[in-house]
């Protein structure tokens, strides 16, 4: 049927010379309404993998994949339609190309020839794909109306038309074909019925009739072809199933419970499933790291590669289950049509902030990671509501923060479990208040303007596709290792550095320790020879002996991180955080997190334990107990809120920043961002420290 020669941008560019028409590929733009299956078209034909989503404004680029039909249909030019190669653009699902959005603008500078997708030379497309809804026809009918008025080859495909079928509505295309004066082949893209007619009538695409030029003429237009055209009454079933579910799901007070329910399963799911993976990468990497300093001998070089390398690459990967187990829930929920009634019902409740139902993913994607997130906001039409999600999608809770969480309210609530986990939910809902607060104040000021209203039409309920799902999840999951992973290892590497060096002489009491060590081995060794009575003599020697070394290791490795560059910009800092509460310690700890929120716990388990491995046996105690200088503890329960307040608010991750300049229009937003978040952290986070103490 089709063979596919991977994504045409390496080599379409050469393509587009001055050959011959017969000799190059043939580009055709694909486009239709939302919701009409184009993009699970587009991947049927082409093998490629871009995803299909059920509301409007989630694709505003042009994207191409490259095919070749093989066969030609009886009657037709065989030498045009034999072997063609196609350059399939699939263009963002619109409601009509003459609207005042991004997509529209997207649509029509392609189908113009001002712009091309990358790998394509400008150039009006040779023909049109327009799809339309079977289910639907009479509403799609309009678009096709305004797409054929562009005077292209065309052809019509009707998607979904197994699903007419099942719904009672029998679509004949002769009549259409008639009226349009191009063809109108009846297709599944789900099920592959009818893209082997299909790819023959791209191959010999022809002008079509051009309809009446009145907007409300092409209404009537649309309603008087739908009536020569289709036979057959609905099923009334398959309505009434969907209607009720809507009553349910759209309903002000019903349709936010569902909504609760829904969020509430999607992340017990998630947190309980992603702990396994997480830990098996984790241990994976702890091997790894071992296994990199048995292999090298000791010094800088196996240092960097076990503690910079090694470890930055686990710390990216180790939030990957998480990342990539929420992309797959979002897809199935998506596919099923429920994420299209989510967003209508968001969309009441975010209103008031100056934010659309559209932020309803980019938010909810968030809460893996921010840099996905903030480039899902592409999603939403209006440039003034996108900078506003833009700006405060690094409020939701991302996977970076929980190892802080989790230490914090393990340190303040110990064996007190259901205080810690509302805690943690309320970690969770602060930084979403934070997010529409922020919002609010941003629309009211910088970003001031009215609200567009949110058109949204409900897709119908469909079985998810899990095959969709993965690969959906795949791409996403690539974009985080892509966008995040080689910013996170980087991060790592200068983070080590500043940690390790300069090297200084470990601390006098360390060094008398490990002298007292000495001694006592060689009593132990000595006893030892003695034999008899006073064997356990040596070893109870021995025992002591390695609990000296053992403390003098800790008191070195303590010693060390404070001497270091990042100690010594703590101590240097400290003044600045003590309204907070913060001490040097913590202080080491929080600008170590400012590159990447995650580091935080491991820096405290260094700077206040001496252990590497914060989840050592015996760690949480010591940071539970742990001490300042002035012999007075560390995680008071002030301090303590004051810290999950602080790390909930601030914005500690230096990609997330790269990102926004980038999707924002420029580093001034980032700047923004960094000030507004960290300020409001700081306050917040000092209020809450005085308040308590």
């Amino acid at each position: 049927m089709t063979t596919v020669s991977g994504d045409p941008r390496e080599s379409a560019a050469a393509a587009e010379t001055e050959q011959p028409r017969a000799r190059r590929a043939l580009r055709v733009a694909l486009l239709g309404n939302p919701n009409t299956g184009k993009t699970t078209l587009f991947n049927r034909l082409t093998g490629l993998r871009h995803k299909t989503s059920n509301f409007p404004g989630t694709t505003l680029e042009a994207r191409v994949g490259r095919l070749r039909t093989e066969s030609a249909a009886p009657g037709e030019d065989a030498p045009r339609a034999l072997g063609l190669t196609i350059d399939l653009v699939d263009l963002p699902g619109v409601y009509s190309l003459e609207l005042d959005q991004l997509e529209a603008e997207i649509c029509r500078g392609v189908l113009e020839g001002r712009t091309a997708p990358r790998g394509l030379a400008l150039a009006e497309p040779d023909a049109l794909c327009v799809v339309a809804d079977a289910t639907n026809l009479a509403r799609n009918l309009v678009f096709v109306g305004e797409a054929v008025r562009r005077r292209l080859p065309a052809v019509v495909a009707l998607n979904m038309i197994d699903l007419a079928r099942r719904h009672g509505i029998h679509i004949d295309p002769r009549p259409l074909e008639e009226a349009l004066g191009c063809a109108v082949v009846p297709i599944s893209a789900r099920t592959g019925e009818g893209l082997d007619a299909l790819e023959r009538a791209l191959g010999a695409a022809r002008l079509p009739h051009t309809p009446p030029g009145e907007p409300r003429a092409l209404r009537a237009w649309a309603e008087a072809l739908y009536e020569t055209a289709a036979a057959g009454e609905p099923s009334l079933d398959a309505d009434s199933l969907t209607d009720r579910l809507d009553r349910v799901f759209t309903h002000p007070v019903l349709g936010v419970v569902c909504f609760f329910a829904v969020m509430a399963g999607l992340f017990y799911g998630l947190f309980t499933l992603a702990q396994y993976p997480m830990a098996w990468i984790d241990s994976l990497f702890a091997v790894l790291g071992s296994g990199t300093r048995a292999v090298l001998p000791a010094g800088p070089v196996a240092d960097l590669l076990a503690e910079g390398v090694v470890a930055g690459i686990a710390a990216t990967l180790v939030f990957v289950p998480q990342i990539a187990l929420l992309f797959f829930l979002i897809s199935i929920l998506e596919d099923t049509g429920y994420l299209a009634r989510a967003a209508f019902v968001v969309d009441r409740l975010l209103r008031p902030f100056g934010l659309p139902g559209h932020a309803f993913v980019p938010l909810l994607s968030s809460h893996a990671c921010a840099l996905p997130g903030i480039m899902a906001t592409r999603a939403i039409p209006d440039r003034r509501e996108r900078l506003a999600t833009i700006l405060v999608a690094p409020f939701m809770t991302c996977s970076a923060r929980l190892p802080v969480y989790v230490l914090v309210t393990t340190v303040l609530f110990r064996d007190r479990p259901l205080l810690a986990a509302l805690a943690f939910v309320g970690c969770y809902a602060l930084g979403m208040l934070a997010g529409v607060l922020s919002a609010l104040v941003a629309r009211r000021t910088i970003l001031r303007g009215r609200s567009r209203p949110m058109a949204l039409e409900l897709p119908s309920y469909k079985m998810p596709g899990v095959g969709t799902a993965l690969h959906t999840t795949w791409d996403r999951v690539r974009v985080f290792l892509k966008q995040a992973g080689t910013a996170i290892v980087a991060i790592s590497i200068v983070l080590w550095w500043l940690g390790e060096y300069p090297h200084v002489d470990p601390p006098e009491r360390a060094a008398a320790m490990r002298a007292e060590a000495g001694q006592a081995r060689e009593m132990a060794a000595a006893l030892g020879k003695e034999g008899g009575d006073l064997k356990a003599q040596a070893e109870a020697a021995l025992a002591g002996a390695r609990a000296m070394e053992e403390e003098a290791d800790r008191l070195e490795r303590v010693h060390a991180k404070s001497s270091a560059f990042v100690g010594r910009i703590g101590s240097a800092l400290q003044p600045v955080f003590e309204p907070l509460g913060y001490d040097r310690q913590l202080t080491i700890g929080v600008l170590a997190s400012f590159a990447a929120r995650e580091v935080f716990v491991s820096t405290m388990a260094v700077v206040v334990a001496g252990e590497e491995d914060a989840e050592s046996e015996g760690v949480l105690e010591r940071l539970a107990g742990a001490e300042r200088d002035d012999g007075t503890p560390v995680f008071t329960a002030a301090v303590g809120w004051s810290l999950l307040v602080y790390y909930v608010l601030a914005m500690q991750c230096l990609p997330t920043l790269a990102v926004t300049a980038r999707e924002a229009g420029g580093i001034r937003w980032a700047v923004l961002q960094l000030v507004w978040m960290s300020g409001m952290a700081y306050v917040a986070a000092a209020a809450v420290y005085w308040l308590l103490k």
